[in-house]
């Protein structure tokens, strides 16, 4: 522990001019004492660490010295990649390791180019959840991310509707939609009981027969991550499969239809207020030119009216619903109460 904090301390002092004993304490999370001691047993095992002394003072190497400990871990290369997302890579366990990457990679570069990492981040960043959600971090997710990086199978146990399920699965790869985590995962054959897991939706492929299915990881309720270590499908691609699976699972809700009239206002906002797949779809399939009052029809695949009639309400009076009859008379009652709230004395 202490050797790792040592090391972090030369890195630190060689990517910039010098440190208060403060600043370092911060970054080793350790206090000022703790600081000075570090920096007296550099100094004995023969690193230049020099203290200037009074209120401007603080620690810097001297003599042009460089460490040749800049060499990147496999975990610290991986995470290196992930650095944009430092909420994720704080989730998933990843914080120390992305950090001593991005130390290494400052110490190695130019002094003219060592505040890249500082300018990059005040110029980028993500934020992935949703406004208004405050979503926790599943309990469970340091365990799994480990599973994946580590090619190693699990066992898991989670919510399946009223019951719990247990499947040994081989982790391919995480995903972060919308602050939620999921984990696309190959199923065994001799794992896969049932069509349908319903932690997400699934496709066929995997090595040695199976399928790929997703699971929302705060589902899991436990997970056996002592397995055998397992080898990937080279073809399996994490972002086509994710793109594949959502578009799938997207069509698979929209159960019924409802006819809408819209105006070049509500063209241009529907794929904001519905699903966007739908919204692509029935605008795609609209047929001939807007009518004379300038409004398009389209057959919009929806997941029940109850959702549709929140949806299209968005859209106020430029959207018209004309079927089902019964989706028609409900906006006429809510056009009728509004004209009654709005009516002038």
């Amino acid at each position: 522990m202490r050797a790792a904090r040592l090391i972090k301390m030369v890195l630190l002092l060689q990517s910039r001019p010098s440190m208060t004993a403060a600043e370092l304490a911060r970054e080793l999370e350790v206090s000022e004492r703790t600081v000075t001691r570090d920096a007296q047993a550099l100094s004995e095992a023969g690193v230049p660490v020099y203290a200037d002394r009074g209120r401007a003072g603080g620690y810097r190497l001297i003599g042009g010295y460089r460490t040749r400990l800049t060499g990147l871990a496999r975990s610290e290369a991986e995470a290196l990649f992930l650095s944009g997302v430092p909420g994720a890579l704080r989730e998933m366990g990843l914080e120390d390791a992305a950090s001593a990457a991005r130390l290494k990679v400052s110490a190695a570069l130019l002094p003219s180019l060592r505040d890249a990492s500082r300018t990059a981040s005040q110029r980028f960043h993500l934020d992935a959840p949703n406004w208004f959600d405050e979503p926790k971090t599943p309990e469970l997710l340091p365990a799994v991310a480990d599973a994946v990086w580590d090619n190693r199978r699990i066992v898991a146990r989670y919510r399946r509707r009223d019951t719990e399920v247990e499947r040994e699965l081989e982790p391919y790869g995480l995903v972060l939609k919308a602050g939620v985590w999921y984990l696309c995962a190959h199923v065994p054959s001799s794992s896969s009981s049932s069509s349908s897991d319903g932690g997400g939706s699934s496709s066929g492929g995997g090595g040695g027969g199976g399928s790929f299915r997703t699971y929302r990881i705060d589902r899991f309720l436990a997970v056996d991550a002592d397995g055998d270590r397992f080898t990937r499908d080279e073809e399996f691609d994490l972002p086509a499969y994710w793109d594949e699976q959502t578009e799938r699972f997207a069509r698979s809700i929209l159960h019924a239809e409802v006819v809408v009239r819209l105006s070049a206002e509500g063209v241009r906002r529907l794929p904001h207020v519905v699903d966007p797949v739908s919204a692509r779809d029935a605008l795609t399939a609209a047929v001939g030119a807007p009518d004379g009052h300038g409004r398009t029809t389209v057959t919009l695949r929806v997941e029940s009216e109850e959702v549709a009639h929140t949806q299209l309400t968005a859209l106020g009076a430029e959207a018209e619903v004309l079927a089902p009859e019964g989706l028609r008379e409900r906006f006429a009652a809510d056009a009728r109460r509004l004209a009654g709230l709005y009516e002038t004395p």
